[in-house]
């Protein structure tokens, strides 16, 4: 049925491009709707034909397309592209950030775009590349194209639609740019840091209880170690449901085993819904258990998020607040993740145990890592503490210095000794706390911590230093060489801080 003429036409006023296109497009829907894949749940855009405001609910937020700003026209193309953008099955994130790209271009633009037609579209285009536009407008551009692609106007059919694609060139982008500079990963001593703040968390809950510590804090303690260990994105953080975590107490020896359940996100089709599954480290599964009791504690059910975090936004911005408390410096989710990548791959990870680990729909996704990692023997050469980049990442942290007199002084619980790696090692120094009240391995953990007084002795750290890097030398050449294990991290990081401590006794003696 043809539609009736508009009111211009009946006065004698011809329609504008953008109206009469417009006017050619299949009739709206009196409703849109799509899946909100945050909230597991089919939402409804109502009365698209009227609203001039289209709201939008994207992990776990609210956003609001506003079209009045537009001429009626450009607005109710916004509402046939929404349509056509759902249809090419593209997340509603994808949508909405396509659409409010819009902005930057006038009505007259978009008119010049669709009266070119397929002759003169490239010429178009290159003038709207030269005024440098976001990338998002650009791929308006190309939702415009394509839908008119779609619908066979102006010359347009769906024969063009690969021509659309590959040759109307977009901005060169480069969103591994960070990642190729080095300015997402975090440094040994702040990825040491991350860890002991788990650690120590753990212990406290395992020693105290888990209504020893705040909820938000044991929240923010499980979410960091889901980013730095499985490299979740913030978005499958918050959409973690108390379902989708179970703990496995099978041997009744030893804590029980803690396994999460996440989906792949940014993918398209049936990849979206395939699950992931990761085991917590032993030593950190109790954070899971205590948010379990937690939940329990409150009639909680299945369907319950675990951190209580209302969207995506949430989570990696409680992320990062906690992060930059521990390693004193701007960090976000996404370091963590970069971080993560770059540990397996520097431990040898193959590209399909990479994209396995990181959710790649694509092995090629991951190249960039192993363009910035380190050779093997570079590897090696840090973990020695004999590569010149690596030597100073370690921040001391210790106490203050303390002579042999000093040391025979203290209570022998003070006095630091210990058996590491099947190496009896004593005298190093002595401890605030005592070793007994202290969770850590002794020797290897003292190195940098702040309770730690080191002996004004630099034979004695030299003596360790060697030992520690014969200990590397063994994992090496054993083929135990594994820099995922918390053992060889935890003796790479205790090398570059008995350096340090041994360069800061060399600068007392010059």
């Amino acid at each position: 049925m043809q539609k009736a003429p508009s009111s211009q036409t009946h006065l004698g006023i011809e329609p504008s491009v953008l109206e009469s296109m417009v006017s050619s497009l299949p009739e709206l829907p009196p409703v849109v709707r799509y899946y909100d894949d945050f909230d597991d749940t089919l939402r409804s855009v109502p009365e698209v034909r009227q609203a001039d405001i289209l709201g939008l609910h994207i992990n776990g937020r609210l956003f609001r397309l506003d079209l009045s700003r537009y001429p009626s026209s450009y607005g109710t193309l916004q509402k046939h592209l929404l349509v056509f953008l759902l249809g090419e099955d593209l997340h509603i994130s994808t949508c909405f950030n396509v659409l409010n790209a819009a902005m930057h271009l006038d009505v007259h633009d978009v008119e010049r775009i669709v009266e070119a037609g397929p002759t003169r579209i490239s010429t178009i285009w290159m003038t709207l590349r030269g005024r440098q536009l976001v990338v998002h407008a650009y791929r308006f551009v190309k939702a415009v194209l394509r839908l008119l692609c779609r619908h066979r106007l102006y010359g347009w059919s769906e024969s063009y639609l690969a021509y659309v694609s590959a040759c109307l060139p977009g901005p060169a982008t480069d969103k591994y740019a960070r990642v190729r500079s080095g300015d997402v990963f975090l440094s040994v001593d702040e990825e040491a840091a991350i860890v002991r703040y788990l650690d120590e968390t753990s212990n406290l809950i395992r020693t105290s209880g888990w209504s020893s510590l705040p909820y938000e804090a044991l929240c923010d303690a499980a979410m960091v170690l889901c980013s730095y260990q499985f490299a979740m994105r913030p978005i499958q953080i918050a959409m973690l449901t108390m379902r989708d975590v179970r703990i496995w107490d099978l041997e009744h020896s030893g804590e029980p085993t803690v396994h999460l359940t996440f989906l792949m996100v940014k993918q398209q089709g049936k990849l979206r819904k395939r699950p992931m599954v990761r085991r917590v480290k032993q030593e950190w599964g109790i954070l899971f258990i205590a948010l379990v009791a937690y939940a329990d504690s409150q009639g909680r059910d299945a369907n319950d998020r675990v951190f209580g975090v209302k969207s995506n936004h949430e989570a990696g911005s409680r992320i990062a607040r906690r992060v930059e408390i521990l390693i004193g410096d701007d960090a976000c989710a996404m370091d963590l993740r970069h971080t993560a990548a770059q540990r397996l791959v520097d431990a040898g990870a193959s590209h399909e145990e990479l994209a396995e680990f990181m959710g790649h729909s694509h092995v090629q996704t991951g190249l960039v890592y192993y363009a910035t990692s380190a050779t093997h023997a570079e590897r090696v050469n840090r973990a020695l503490g004999a590569s010149d980049i690596y030597r100073r990442v370690a921040k001391i942290a210790h106490d203050r210095f303390i002579s042999p007199e000093e040391l025979t002084q203290l209570k022998g619980e003070q006095q630091i000794a210990g058996v590491p790696h099947g190496i009896p090692i004593a005298g190093i120094g002595g401890c605030k706390s005592g070793q007994p009240a202290c969770p850590y391995n002794p020797v290897t953990s003292c190195y940098g911590c702040r309770k730690f007084m080191p002996l004004h002795d630099k034979t004695m750290h030299e003596r360790v230093l060697a030992e520690m890097r014969e200990v590397v030398i063994f994992f090496d050449q054993s083929s135990r060489g594994d820099t995922r294990s918390p053992a060889y991290l935890q003796l790479q990081r205790t090398i570059a801080e008995i350096q340090t401590v041994i360069e800061e006794l060399e600068a007392d003696n010059r």
